[in-house]
């Protein structure tokens, strides 16, 4: 199965590059399904000529979607939800041949398409909606208005290749802004499947743009004065790039959702089936290519030997297959691609040579069809090393390193060591410890007794250090998609003596 990509979405059309001439495409990027390296997906060609011309059709459309009500948008997103119900399916798919996660698991992605709709209307609007404050001043009225901030680039990530970017689509949309999507270049065709359920719900011209490319198609829309917010999600690297690219415009609002080093503290008092279900969630959903995998594991000692021991029995037991052609349901994919591959196995090797104890092997697997599968690998170290790089480093695959200790102060100490700061979990029947960990540790969120990949879109969802910037996504995506206007609003003029203003010759 080959998949036709129509080229890039502005002007309300796809437009394809042009193959011949002095304006042809630069390069071709070539996909091949990471679950079967002998299938190739698509090719896409990159037009870097259209990247001004996606730009200007994004800042026509805001001149009048600005205007529209309410009212107008949220009835389009709601058309736009009716499509994406009849492509459930077919959107799933091709996130599962794409970047590898089970079809199972790709289904719930593209539910959560669905329900970010009615999130969006229901719980991120009225953060933005104005606000009045009776004589706030001698017969003065005071308002709060929420109003568009401009044309916004969002940079989406191949691991929920339609999912984050949804959330930030909808509310930047709502909110009254026009939208350009660079989805991540491992999955152009599930971006273009979303993106025809947006073209038939039938925005106006310009409102909604797609275009497909490589990290210089991102750079010439960045540099451009009409982009005025730009969303990132993906590693701390690119994250810092462009930072770099974009701080001396100060018109541009930049929000990054980056990586994480996400730790689980298991005390003393837990159930230990219970945690192991969601330690191997935790970990290993996603073959660990989830900003907010489980990646340390601070786990007080008295029970250290058992469970490590029972989560290594639980992870040999994890199948391991192609996301959609399979004998039995696989828990994990393949990863996303060779470079993946090369960086996870890096990693297990690195492991080893810092004196880590290897519990469980990291390798490549041979399966039925030739991809990029591996297995989970689970690590011990006796303490944190700060000289480590293993241990402060973000992997983006299925590991999984549990360093014992004594006391929770020593749990906390350990868990806000790395340079990240997205996600944290803690285990325990005793709430006042979680109460101290929510008060001590330097993480966006904290969940007691549950893994540390369960997240709520109707909750803020963002990271401290160098997980973000202080603009989290979810619910409050919203709050980074507006200006806050102020204004006074007399409710009587009074006679007024121009004799009395003090200053003035009499």
């Amino acid at each position: 199965m080959t998949y036709e990509l129509k080229g890039n979405y502005f002007n309300n059309e796809f437009i394809q590059p042009p193959l011949t001439g002095p304006d042809a495409v630069e390069k071709w990027i070539t996909r091949t399904s990471p679950a079967n390296s002998a299938q190739t997906l698509w090719k896409c060609p990159i037009h870097y000529g259209h990247a001004e011309e996606v730009v200007e059709s994004a800042t026509n459309g805001f001149k009048e979607w600005r205007k529209t009500s309410v009212q107008e948008r949220v009835a389009l997103l709601k058309k736009y939800q009716e499509e994406l119900i009849t492509k459930k399916e077919e959107i799933a798919k091709a996130i599962s041949l794409e970047m590898g996660k089970p079809y199972w698991e790709a289904l719930t992605e593209a539910g959560a398409l669905i329900a970010k709709v009615d999130v969006t209307i229901s719980d991120s609007l009225p953060r933005v909606e104005s606000k009045v404050y009776d004589e706030i001043m001698p017969m003065t009225n005071g308002y709060i208005h929420y109003k568009p901030i401009g044309p916004c680039f969002i940079i989406g990530p191949f691991n929920f290749p339609c999912h984050l970017a949804n959330g930030q689509i909808t509310s930047a949309l709502i909110a009254g802004n026009t939208i350009i999507f660079k989805p991540s270049e491992k999955t152009c065709y599930s971006a273009q499947l979303m993106f025809e359920c947006l073209s038939r719900a039938g925005f106006p011209k310009g409102v909604i743009n797609l275009v497909q490319g490589d990290g210089e198609v991102a750079r010439r829309i960045l540099k451009s004065k009409d982009i005025k917010a730009v969303f990132f999600t993906g590693s701390k690297d690119i994250g810092k790039s462009i930072l770099k690219q974009t701080h001396e415009d100060l018109g541009k609002l930049v929000s990054l959702e980056l990586g994480g080093k996400n730790p689980a503290i298991v005390h003393s008092d837990v159930n230990i089936d219970y945690v192991l279900g969601e330690l191997v969630k935790g970990s290993f959903l996603t073959t660990g290519q989830r900003c907010t995998s489980t990646a340390i594991v601070p786990i007080h000692r008295s029970i250290c030997d058992e469970v490590v021991s029972k989560f290594h029995e639980l992870s040999k037991r994890i199948i391991v297959d192609h996301p959609i052609e399979h004998d039995e349901v696989p828990f994990m994919g393949p990863l996303v691609d060779q470079q993946a591959l090369d960086s996870y196995l890096l990693y297990v090797g690195m492991a080893k040579r810092e004196g880590l104890e290897e519990i469980m092997r990291g390798k490549k697997l041979e399966k039925t069809f030739d991809g990029h599968y591996v297995s989970p690998s689970i690590h011990l170290a006796q303490k944190w090393d700060d000289k480590s790089h293993f241990l402060s480093s973000e992997i983006f695959g299925p590991n999984c390193t549990f360093i014992p200790y004594d006391d929770i102060e020593e749990a906390i100490e350990i868990a806000n060591k790395t340079e990240y700061g997205l996600a944290a979990s803690i285990f325990t029947k005793d709430h006042s410890l979680y109460e101290l960990a929510l008060r001590d540790l330097d993480h966006g969120y904290v969940n007691l007794n549950r893994s540390t990949v369960g997240a709520s879109a109707k909750l803020p969802f963002g990271g401290v250090k160098n997980s973000g910037n202080y603009h989290p996504a979810a619910v409050t995506t919203i709050d980074a998609c507006v200006y806050q206007q102020a204004s006074l609003e007399i409710l009587k003029e009074e006679e007024t003596d121009l004799n009395n203003i003090v200053g003035l010759k009499k």
